[in-house]
């Protein structure tokens, strides 16, 4: 029987408590009532430490407990598995804590470089990596090109004439389930840069308040000519209309003749938009704020 993980944090927090003074009682709630089967469990004799309503813990019941975890190969008390990977919490011993390790993907994200010729693979326009945001060296990039959809992003090419002003642009897929949180790292650091972040997405309610939530500087769109022309109310789900209120103060907020005006005019006064994949025409950055 592994020692549980609200069993491991509540004995961390004793021992600290400890520190201070020669004992500390804790009432028989769902924690201590873990640490008592688990003391059974391993011969670990109680004695006049337990009645029917508390458990008195001192130094010589935790080194027992410590005796046990390290002739079973666990990680000693006050080392917290929380938050670790697999690999890490290998590291520490036998036991694993699945609820609280640190995803596979917590860190990761998609790129799309440059081609990179691999033996044994056949060529393709851009190399997608799946890499670790710590990995990157964001100095050696531009801008910051974030991609809404992941087919989009596949195909995604910053050879625009939009994007040439930016020297070496990271072309990065915004994430869902599987890679968000390594997404939302890479903005945070990427954010202090203070450098363009450029969000390539749908032109809809929930594209653009996601550029927003994710701090881009712009919105990498087609011409509002263009837009104008091809945008329908087809692209304008019924389910994101709740989510307009924001984006209508958010334009009645942004100065006269700026040009992210027409664009918001368009979506939220004439309700059409237009799906990523569905872009043409020439691509323009539009500044957010």
């Amino acid at each position: 029987m592994n020692l549980p993980g609200r069993a491991r944090n509540g004995l961390n927090g004793v021992a600290r408590e400890l520190l201070r003074q020669p004992t500390v009682e804790k009432p028989r709630r769902q924690w201590v009532d873990d640490v008592v089967a688990w003391c059974h469990q391993h011969d670990i004799d109680l004695a006049s430490r337990i009645n029917s309503k508390a458990l008195r813990f001192d130094a010589v019941l935790l080194a027992q407990i410590n005796d046990v975890l390290e002739s079973a190969r666990l990680a000693p008390l006050g080392r917290s598995l929380s938050g670790l990977s697999s690999s890490a919490q290998a590291k520490e011993g036998l036991e694993e804590d699945k609820a609280t390790r640190e995803s596979p993907r917590a860190r990761r994200v998609l790129v799309s470089f440059p081609p990179q010729p691999t033996t044994g693979l056949a060529s393709e326009p851009r190399t997608i990596r799946d890499v670790d945001v710590l990995g990157l060296k964001l100095s050696a990039f531009g801008a910051l090109v974030q991609v809404e959809n992941l087919d989009s992003f596949y195909e995604f090419s910053p050879e625009l004439l939009a994007l040439s002003g930016y020297a070496n642009p990271l072309v990065v897929y915004r994430g869902d389930s599987h890679y968000g949180g390594g997404f939302a790292l890479l903005a945070e650091a990427w954010r202090k840069t203070h450098r363009p972040h450029i969000y390539a997405g749908d032109f809809d309610v929930k594209g653009v308040t996601l550029a927003l939530d994710s701090n881009a500087t712009h919105l990498l769109l087609p011409d509002i000519e263009w837009l104008t022309q091809n945008a329908t109310s087809l692209h304008v789900p019924a389910e994101q209309f709740p989510y307009q209120r924001r984006l209508r103060k958010y334009l009645a907020a942004l100065p006269s003749g700026h040009p992210l005006r027409d664009y918001l005019t368009l979506l939220l006064e004439k309700q059409r938009g237009l799906k990523q994949q569905w872009f043409g025409g020439e691509m323009v950055c539009v500044a957010l704020g």
